[in-house]
């Protein structure tokens, strides 16, 4: 007969905490994230054309491989005047989810800085506070603390939303 061997805790594996991956980026001084899932590609800041019409926030458009990409000033977005454009200036091409569509939108947010790709455990991200932010409540998704200072976790959907775009636009 075979005999049954129970398993001992030497072969049982360890729980690994769920780490997601996020790119850090420098903004005015404070660091953001945005998940990595998000992001299609980083490129140099290059060239805008400028669209009329459009909120300020939009500093304009590239070509991107044949596709028409607007590229939002994030600092503009926050209201919080305009990035200034320097050596080390990018741009961070984000996919938004749209769900059903078959192909999602792309956009470009000038940052002044890339930083790393870090990851971060879901318990880590703390709710932001409801006072004391320089930016919308809804533009953020959580806070983490890292290094004695902490992470603004970008909500990408709310802060790219197509549709606040358009009813900006159409209100100027």
């Amino acid at each position: 007969m075979n005999a049954i061997t129970p398993a001992t805790s030497q072969h049982l594996p360890v729980p690994q905490l769920a780490m997601s991956q996020y790119l850090t980026f420098m903004l005015a001084g404070e660091v953001y994230a945005i998940g990595i899932l998000n992001i299609k590609e980083i490129i140099d800041y290059d060239y805008l054309t400028d669209v009329p019409m459009m909120p300020e926030f939009v500093r304009g458009v590239i070509n991107l491989r044949g596709s028409v990409v607007p590229v939002i000033d994030l600092l503009a977005r926050f209201d919080q005047g305009h990035t200034q454009i320097a050596k080390r200036t990018g741009i961070v091409i984000v996919e938004t989810d749209r769900g059903e569509a078959a192909s999602q939108p792309l956009m470009g947010i000038i940052v002044d800085a890339v930083n790393e790709v870090v990851g971060i455990a879901a318990e880590d991200i703390a709710v932001p506070p409801s006072f004391g932010v320089d930016i919308r409540p809804e533009f953020i998704s959580g806070m983490v603390k890292r290094n004695g200072g902490f992470i603004v976790v970008l909500n990408v959907e709310t802060l790219l939303s197509i549709e606040e775009m358009i009813s900006l636009s159409i209100a100027k």
